[in-house]
């Protein structure tokens, strides 16, 4: 069976996966509300209209790989899950609990998550050794890792770029979720590494930018990204860490806050 893309030109209301976000979050009082926040459009975009899957078999031998190599923001995924029907209500209520296979950082285990991820700096070599692979064997299947701003600080990330371009690996995409932060502070104050567009593109990268948060924007430099057909595509999309409610937008303390009932209340009333 040749997988399909789910509700293809669709885009997942991102009210939608926020709210499940923060269901998530509550039920599980965990943390990493915000920088799942920041990914919402991105894996939105990715999922309807992008990347080939199966709705009902989330490891399907046919499939794209899309790799987080940011394992803290999830939750992101997990939202996508529960649309597409891998997940269900109660997965989502179950999360973060005692007995859950849902965890805080990316686990291997759960189907639709392809690695395991959260110690930073891993999930774009595993992207290009897939990607590699992939084109070794002759098939037909596209890979696409989204990493964290902060998260190119590690060496290997930089070693795994060069190593893309190259053996030309133009089925690999690379969307760096540019929100800014990282755990301990703004990205330029803890090594800036701007610009990031201009690096992808001496490391050898066919390379976009946009707004992150803006979905006819990602489509479209997605797009064309896959069609410069001869080198590995990078996107920065350029993020808000807690994107979509107010009070935790650009507010890096929701990197680690867990929501009391009030602030639960508030951001779903925002979302309504």
């Amino acid at each position: 069976m040749t997988p399909q893309c789910h509700r293809p030109g669709a885009v997942f209301d991102p009210k939608d996966l926020r709210r499940h976000i923060l269901r998530m979050a509550f039920h599980g009082q965990s943390v990493h509300v915000a920088c799942a926040f920041s990914l919402v459009e991105i894996c939105s975009v990715l999922y309807s209209q992008f990347l080939r899957f199966d709705p009902m078999n989330a490891v399907s031998p046919d499939r794209d790989f899309l790799i987080l190599s940011k394992g803290h923001g999830v939750m992101a995924l997990y939202a996508c899950f529960r649309e597409i029907g891998w997940l269900t209500d109660s997965d989502l209520d179950a999360y973060f609990r005692n007995g859950t296979h849902l965890r805080g950082l990316c686990e291997a285990d759960v189907p639709g998550c392809e690695v395991t991820s959260g110690s930073l700096g891993h999930g774009l070599p595993i992207a290009t050794g897939i990607a590699f692979g992939l084109r070794r064997l002759g098939i037909d299947r596209r890979v696409y890792c989204i990493v964290g701003d902060g998260e190119m600080n590690e060496g290997p990330m930089w070693e795994s770029l060069l190593f893309a371009a190259h053996q030309k690996l133009a089925n690999l995409t690379v969307i760096v979720d540019a929100n800014r932060y990282q755990a301990m502070g703004r990205t330029e104050e803890v090594l800036g590494l701007e610009p990031l567009p201009a690096k992808f593109e001496a490391f050898g990268f066919a390379t976009k930018e946009c707004d992150g948060h803006d979905p006819k924007a990602l489509a479209r430099c997605l797009s064309d990204l896959l069609a410069n057909g001869s080198r590995p595509g990078a996107l920065v999309a350029r993020t808000t860490k807690g994107h979509g409610v107010s009070f935790m937008e650009d507010d890096n303390r929701w990197h680690y806050t867990r929501l009391t009932e009030h602030d639960y209340s508030r951001a779903l009333k925002e979302l309504s």
